[in-house]
């Protein structure tokens, strides 16, 4: 191209559009300016608006032409990308173009090759373009929809080749100096902003004929649905329904059916999944899937095809969940079930009568699919009657035994496994919905001799790769744990037929072996699903006992036993987040259920301490353990056994079961917001239990059957409890309280009085509220209650006043009596030094002088001369010593203060104290004795 063609101008551009000749017509063309010349106006030459204004005019013959060539001009000028300035015009040029199509085919041509200029990055010459034409480039890009609805095959086709290269941006042919290319991120965005997927979606329903048309625009619509602000746009179409009611149009290319499933895919996970389930749920749509997957069931041979069926089963397992898909009214719900029991149960139907699936990956997880999609049918009781007929259960529990090892089976060892876990979780949720089928299967024989085979033999095959198998590989932890949670279900239905037969075969005393089997190891790495098995076991074991005596005494104390030993457990366990927190729980309402109520295990739980252990746990104050322990002890302190156990135990600092028991009170109150001063004395004599949520609550009138507030708060804490417990165990002999709980214990005491206040005073709002009348005798009562219940409340905080000045006068006494017995110590202590002072002052003997002072300073070093109260004792035994080793010379023989007084090293000091008035005073006469020759002075 040369420079002086691409500044060819506007009248150049006129002259083209000049009508036909003989000779051949000249296409200027437009090159690319070169650095040397004015790169600042390369695209000014051409007068967009003079096109506009030539392709408005339509009631002339003669412009055709010069129409279409002023089009063909402006495709060669722009074939390197249309500058961002400019793109409004030019897409009014091609909006023109398009209105003329329809009347004027040849205008197709140039409308296409203008649209395909638009797969083009886009150019710009500022950085700040992309903002200053951001609405331009939105409305145009928007109007390569609606140019949908132009009948042109060719066009429509070229729209979406268009968009397409959005996501796959060729390369300019040619850098243009002066300008810089838009980046793809940018044009996509502006799609979204211009609501392109909106009109996209629109135009489906005008291509139910053209396949090869349609085949694009799924493609267009497979990358515009990668995004999340396209499928919120696409979604307010009815994208959804629209595309799924038309996955069974004949394709022979099979690209119809892929395309539309990866749309509905991309819906499902980047925009409202209701809104999508919604959409779909109609008969035409589960049609449509119905057909496609029933066809790719029975007819697909390729791994492509077994991938597309397992998808089109995970999105009707979706549309499952909605409780108003009409599953069962289009007859998938019947198919569904036949082809996931064909293989286990044979039919005779001629869907699957010919039918085997191999042991390739995608029957592998079609299997698995179509076991989840049961679980999901049957939350549909009206799918019931299809899983009867369908021998449902029967062909789930296929996989509740132990692998036969000489029987050729289709699946790897793994996969067996793998579909066995599977099929046993399923049967959790289908099984205690057909209980007579369940029954007539022998369900309960088959599941406990799985459990034997899981408890016992040694591992054949299991690898625990699966999810369901998580922590069993190498053991059977995995099959165990899912039959005790299938067991667990089935024992929760209360069925008394079911349970029977149960505890007939044996199963309390199975379940106390494997509880005791997993506790005895230690240390496994499974530690979690380990302590998973021991609650299921025991909570198995709960629902069996709780309404039997017999049933009860058949746990007995091997039962017993195994509660204790998890009652055991070190505290800091609970923290760890294992499952300790759940076994214990599951423990505590084994206590409730198989020991309550069997005196012989309630005899044997006391023997062994367990009420200690109960209130162990109770004194870690975890308050997701004391509802359910306070209610154990409630129940067990009906057994005249349990008060001594109870009053026996302590805790850390020498706690006692009803200061703790108070403390609790205490902490609870605290935090319902109950309103105490600093002492813990009652605030409001009239609501002296009110919590703060009770003084938020408007008292509104009420039917009878309905609990008030007063009410409800008895059943939300454990006040009640509390107070039942102390109550049982005589509120006049609690040992080892203090002041602070005795003020506390007025409260509890009076607990029921201040309870049954609160009703009748809510009965009063009541009877305000509906502006009721009363009889003047029922007033009179309703007065007197009123009054009566305050009064108690003023007589307990009258009590409590009594109680705090007892103990600040009592305060007092104690710290006289400290003062006092300092007194006395430091007059024996100054009398004591007095008679050691004498004894130096007395002896002539240097040696013995110096071994004194020795033996002095030796006692102060070892802190024992200046801090014991008994110095006297030390100075006699200084002396003794002194005379035991002078051999001669004056032997002087002190009396200080009697050891009878003293009472020794290790006499009671207050005792001593004790004892002075009656003597008359402390200490006696000191008296020396001398003796005129050497002899043994008898020991002191």
């Amino acid at each position: 191209m040369s420079t002086l063609e691409a500044a060819t101008t506007a009248d150049a551009a006129e002259t083209s559009c000049r009508p036909k000749s003989n000779s051949p017509r000249t296409i200027p063309v437009i090159g690319v300016v070169t650095p040397q010349e004015d790169v600042q106006g390369i695209f000014k030459s051409m007068d967009l608006n003079r096109i506009i204004r030539l392709l408005e005019v339509n009631d002339k013959d003669d412009l055709e032409e010069k129409q279409l060539n002023s089009v063909t001009n402006l495709v060669q000028y722009y074939q390197n990308g249309f500058p961002l300035r400019d793109l409004a015009q030019v897409f009014k040029i091609l909006s023109l173009c398009a209105d003329k199509i329809e009347k004027q085919p040849c205008f197709v041509e140039p409308a296409s090759d203008l649209i395909k200029l638009c797969g083009l990055p886009f150019l710009k010459k500022k950085v700040s373009d992309e903002i200053t034409y951001t609405e331009d480039t939105a409305n145009s890009l928007a109007l390569l929809g609606e140019l949908m609805k132009v009948r042109s095959s060719k066009l429509r086709i070229q729209i979406c080749k268009c968009i397409v290269d959005f996501y796959h941006a060729q390369p300019p042919k040619k850098h243009i100096p002066g300008y810089q290319q838009v980046s793809s991120s940018y044009k996509i965005k502006m799609a979204e902003v211009g609501g392109l997927a909106k009109a996209m979606i629109q135009s489906v329903h005008l291509l139910e004929i053209q396949l090869i048309e349609k085949l694009w625009v799924l493609k267009v619509l497979q990358h515009l649905s990668t995004s999340e602000a396209n499928c919120t746009l696409m979604v307010k179409s009815q994208a959804a329904s629209r595309i799924c009611a038309h996955l069974n149009d004949p394709d022979p290319s099979e690209q119809l059916l892929f395309r539309s499933s990866e749309i509905l895919w991309n819906l499902l996970e980047k925009s409202s999944k209701e809104e999508i389930i919604q959409q779909l749920s109609n008969l035409e749509c589960l049609l449509a899937l119905k057909e496609v997957f029933k066809n790719l069931f029975t007819k697909g041979q390729s791994h492509y095809d077994r991938q597309l069926r397992n998808d089109i089963l995970v999105i009707t397992t979706i549309i499952a969940q909605n409780p108003g898909a009409p599953m069962i009214e289009c007859g998938f719900t019947r198919d569904l079930i036949l082809f996931a029991t064909f293989n286990e149960v044979k039919s005779q139907n001629p869907l699957v009568k010919s039918l085997k699936l191999s042991n390739s990956y995608e029957d592998f997880e079609l299997k698995k699919l179509l076991f989840n999609i049961i679980v999901i049918l049957c939350k549909d009781l009206t799918t019931i009657q299809l899983l009867i007929d369908g021998k449902v259960i029967l062909a789930l529990f296929t996989y509740v035994k132990k692998p036969e090892r000489l029987k050729i089976i289709e699946w790897s060892a793994a996969q067996y496994e793998e579909l066995q876990l599977h099929a046993i979780a399923t049967l959790s949720s289908v099984a205690p919905l057909l209980i007579e089928e369940y029954m007539s299967c022998q369900g309960n024989a088959r599941i406990l001799a799985f459990l034997e085979w899981c408890e016992h033999e040694n591992s054949c095959f299991l690898h625990g790769n699966s999810f369901h198998g998580t922590g069993g590989r190498g053991n059977k932890y995995a099959q165990m744990r899912y039959t005790l949670r299938l067991l667990r279900a089935m024992v929760y239905l209360e069925d008394e037929i079911v349970n029977t037969d149960l505890c007939e075969r044996g199963v309390i005393h199975q379940l106390i072996g494997i509880f005791k089997t997993m506790a005895s190891r230690p240390d496994e790495k499974e530690d979690a699903i380990a302590l998973e098995i021991q609650s299921d076991a025991l909570l198995i074991l709960s629902g069996l006992c709780e309404h039997y005596i017999q049933r009860k005494e058949m746990f007995g104390t091997e039962g017993v036993d195994i509660i204790l030993h998890v009652m055991k457990t070190d505290p800091k366990k609970l923290q760890s987040g294992l499952g300790y927190n759940v076994l214990l729980f599951s423990t505590l309402d084994s206590i409730w259920c198989c020991i309550l109520g069997c005196y012989s295990s309630e005899d044997y739980f006391l023997e062994k301490e367990g009420i200690f252990l109960l209130l162990d746990i109770l004194a870690l104050k975890q308050k997701k353990f004391c509802n359910l322990i306070l209610g154990i002890m409630v129940e067990f302190c009906d057994n005249p056994k349990t008060s001594a156990h109870v009053n026996a135990w302590r805790g850390k600092k020498d706690l006692t079961a009803a200061s703790l028991l108070i403390k609790l009170w205490r902490k609870e109150e605290k935090e319902l917001g109950v309103k105490r001063d600093k002492n813990g004395m009652i605030v409001d004599t009239k609501k002296p239990l009110f919590t703060s949520f009770q003084e938020e609550q408007k008292i509104m009138p009420l039917p009878a059957n309905c609990p008030s507030v007063a009410v409800m708060d008895v059943a939300e804490n454990i006040r009640a409890k509390i107070y039942a417990v102390l109550g049982k165990l005589d509120f006049e002999n609690l040992p080892g309280l203090s002041a602070e709980d005795f003020v506390t214990l007025c409260i509890i005491h009076r607990y029921l009085d201040f309870k049954i206040g609160e009703i009748w005073n809510e009965i009063c709002e009541e009877i305000k509220l509906e502006q009721l009348k009363l009889v003047t005798s029922d007033k009179m009562s309703l007065e007197s209650i009123t009054a009566a219940t305050e009064n108690i409340g003023k007589m307990v905080a009258t009590l409590q006043s009594e109680m705090i000045e007892s103990q600040a006068r009592q305060d007092v006494q104690n710290e006289q009596r400290v003062y006092a017995k300092i007194q006395a110590t430091h007059k024996q202590r100054e009398l004591a030094n007095k008679s050691w002072e004498n004894f130096l002052a007395r002896t002539s003997n240097a040696k013995t002088l110096k071994k004194a002072k020795a033996l002095q300073e030796k006692a102060i070093e070892s802190s024992k001369y200046s801090e014991r109260p008994q110095n006297a004792l030390f100075h006699q035994t200084v002396i003794k010593g002194l005379n035991t080793t002078v051999p001669s010379g004056r032997v002087v023989t002190v009396e200080s203060t009697p050891t009878r007084l003293l009472g020794g090293p290790l006499a009671d000091t207050d005792m001593a104290l004790k004892r002075l008035p009656v003597r008359g005073g402390a200490l006696q006469r000191v008296k020396v004795k001398t003796l005129n020759e050497p002899k043994k002075t008898a020991p002191i």
